[in-house]
């Protein structure tokens, strides 16, 4: 199956998928802090907040971020309150992420009523961040910028510049779609990160490093100040169907291990790596608790480290 067969409406991906997790509306799914190299250069902690809302409506191949979501959006003031319960048990933190599985400029799943009411709870962190759809990057951007105290920053999906992959994934946007989101928030002086996928569909190992590599160097020559690398997962329903018909396999851990070394190498901005669950990917099992070591402290160190010694012949 080549990529232009490979292309899957938004009611067979919800068909494949599993059932949700049960979600209360007023509190967020999960937060948690966590230490991040910032803009400045410190180490600062970073407050990450995944707000129970809606799901998304663009329905991505490989997302699995539906699975805490609800069945209709939470209404006018639910986000607020999750947050207040968030930030009381949380430690305390210079920088904020605003996560809702979805797109914050979004008004069916945020309402634009409770902007305000955000800002108002964020007042004492440095930054804010948000993510966001970039066919959703608009004027409400702005506007949502000028009631913040805290500097603004967008995490836009990239995913990849691959011309034929990055239809396949349902994203609902074309590389032109991301740079004029990536133009629009530079022009206006909000800065973004963006998401970048190693290894989606119908790419082998060699060339899923290749085009991950490739897209972080898209995402900097359009103004990203930094990019965070995520190995693509199973365990939505149609991503587990293309790994059975041998269309998708997860990337190696030395495979994530590369892409951040040749980030890093580019000195064009902050490069991270996604390590959630990282111990599963495939990788020689005397090595690779080592190797998710070396990949934290790149993460924090933003330089890169002593390769690990192994005379394993893996690279996946």
């Amino acid at each position: 199956m080549n990529s232009r067969q490979m292309r899957f409406t938004d009611a067979e991906i919800i068909a494949g998928r599993p059932p949700k997790n049960a979600v209360d509306p007023r509190r967020p799914y999960a937060y948690f802090t966590e230490p991040e190299r910032t803009t400045s250069g410190r180490i600062e902690q970073v407050a990450t907040i995944f707000l129970t809302n809606s799901e998304c409506p663009f329905r991505c191949l490989y997302c699995d971020l539906w699975k805490n979501t609800t069945r209709t959006p939470v209404g006018p003031g639910a986000i607020p309150e999750q947050i207040d319960y968030a930030l009381v048990r949380l430690p305390t933190a210079q920088h904020v992420k605003l996560y809702n599985s979805g797109n914050f400029f979004d008004v069916k799943a945020i309402p634009l009523s409770d902007h305000r009411a955000i800002a108002d709870r964020v007042d004492a962190f440095d930054t804010v961040i948000v993510e966001n759809h970039p066919r959703l990057c608009s004027d409400p951007c702005l506007r949502f910028r000028d009631l913040l105290a805290p500097q603004l920053e967008i995490a836009l999906g990239l995913e990849t510049i691959h011309p034929e992959i990055l239809p396949v994934l349902n994203r609902q946007m074309t590389l032109e779609d991301f740079d004029c989101a990536a133009r629009f928030l530079v022009r206006n002086g909000i800065s973004f990160r963006a998401f970048i996928l190693l290894r989606p569909p119908l790419l082998s190992e060699e060339e899923g490093v290749e085009w991950a590599v490739r897209s972080l160097e898209h995402a900097f020559a359009v103004g990203a100040k930094c990019c965070v690398v995520i190995p693509t997962r199973a365990g939505n329903g149609i991503m587990d169907r293309l790994r059975q018909e041998g269309l998708f396999t997860p990337p190696g851990l030395r495979s994530l291990e590369r892409v951040l070394e040749a980030g890093l190498q580019l000195q064009a901005g902050r490069v991270f790596v996604d390590l959630w669950d990282a111990e599963r990917l495939d990788c020689c099992p005397r090595c690779a608790p080592e190797r998710v070591t070396r990949l934290r402290e790149m993460n924090l160190s933003q330089e890169l480290t002593a390769p690990i010694g192994c005379d394993c012949r893996k690279l996946a």
